[in-house]
């Protein structure tokens, strides 16, 4: 699905910057960063989920290894 995205002058500096120093195209590393993103952020709500079931499993023993 086709998007605009709008950056402001310094965002859009940044990017051609960081596009040209890669030979790549300012899109290119647009949607990379995007893909990044999505991945990075579903990998830790996954690790937060896991947490929030796991970490009560074990408080007890949790605790106790703390003192």
């Amino acid at each position: 699905m086709p998007m605009t995205l709008r950056l402001d002058d310094h965002e859009a500096d940044a990017l051609r910057r960081r596009a040209a120093l890669e030979s790549r195209s300012m899109q290119d590393v647009a949607r990379q960063a995007v893909r990044e993103y999505v991945e990075s952020h579903s990998r830790a709500d996954l690790l937060d989920d896991v947490l929030d079931d796991e970490l009560p499993r074990y408080a007890e023993a949790l605790r106790r290894l703390g003192e």
